[in-house]
């Protein structure tokens, strides 16, 4: 894990790669999980007799599972430590390029793509690059934007 203790090293860091997580199997229970939590119940994600027979021959991760491990998968890959609050400023572009299907296992790996210095501390933007295992196309990229703010 790369621990980036400080405003500096976290600038200097800027247009580096952090690191890669480690893999991470898609249940079906996690699916179902994710599908009841969002009400998103749609077969391709659910049901896995229907699903057989669809285009993707399994059921599939929603695309906001995916998405929604980020944090999970970063926080095996860096920290921004020190006295500063982390908050999820928002997404600048996501792409969902490939069907992650049910028994897979992802990783993410992370790159840190600039640094601005703002009123209150930083924003960072890093890119995420969610990777299936056995697969030359990720099964997501997105850039994340992240305020540290000081106390």
């Amino acid at each position: 894990m790369r621990i980036l203790n400080n405003s500096k090293e976290i600038a200097d860091a800027a247009g580096e790669e952090l690191g890669v997580s480690e893999w991470v199997a898609i249940t079906q229970d996690r699916i179902d999980m994710f599908a009841d939590a969002t009400g998103d119940r749609q077969w391709i994600h659910v049901d896995p007799e229907r699903a057989a027979d669809g285009p993707f021959g399994a059921t599939i991760a929603h695309g906001y599972l995916t998405l929604s491990m980020l944090p999970f998968l970063g926080a095996q890959v860096f920290a921004f430590a020190g006295d500063v609050a982390r908050v999820n400023y928002g997404l600048n572009k996501v792409r969902f390029v490939s069907p992650v299907k049910v028994g897979s296992k992802v990783r993410s790996r992370v790159e840190l793509l600039t640094v601005e210095d703002i009123d209150k501390g930083q924003r960072a933007t890093l890119q995420h690059t969610v990777e299936i295992k056995g697969s030359d196309k990720p099964a997501c990229v997105a850039e994340t934007v992240t305020l540290l703010m000081a106390s």
